[in-house]
């Protein structure tokens, strides 16, 4: 059902913010791959969260990640990069068909992912952008832009 909702909220230009899961079944939706465990690789760091942790702990910044130049991130941030966390042990493996990279981890897994083609705020990030966003500029830029195409799909159909 997921899948097939990406799909709809493409087509009728609703705003999608994905987000970590909701991430990687964009990715499918569009014919792209997941690798199943990256840090078993032997190419990618280990992307998921240390259990022996406090919650809090788990959840801060892990690695920096570079912004497409030009692109929907680069534009909302400003800057080229920013710090992320990592709490997963998925991601991209093949990149779907019209979807254009957003964001780089340093180790070369991408890290955030919008439809190219489309008119509509479609975005989707590996990342939670949710844990702590009021202490976070880039999460609150996210959250900004998406309330923002939300609001005008509101509007325009109204």
């Amino acid at each position: 059902m997921t899948l097939e909702l990406i799909h709809v909220c493409v087509e009728n230009q609703t705003p999608l913010l994905a987000v970590c899961r909701g991430y990687q079944e964009m990715n499918v939706a569009f014919g792209g791959s997941i690798h199943v465990e990256v840090h078993e690789m032997g190419i990618f760091s280990d992307h998921r969260e240390n259990y022996e942790l406090p919650r809090d702990q788990q959840y801060q910044h892990a690695h920096s990640v570079e912004f497409t130049n030009g692109g929907l991130l680069h534009e909302i941030h400003g800057a080229t990069t920013a710090m992320v966390n990592s709490l997963h042990g998925q991601g991209i493996d093949r990149l779907g068909d019209g979807l254009q990279v957003e964001a780089v981890a340093p180790d070369g897994l991408i890290e955030a992912i919008r439809v190219q083609d489309s008119p509509g705020f479609t975005l989707g990030v590996q990342w939670h952008p949710e844990w702590h966003f009021w202490e976070d500029e880039l999460s609150q830029q996210i959250f900004h832009a998406f309330h923002n195409a939300a609001f005008e799909h509101h509007q325009s159909r109204h």
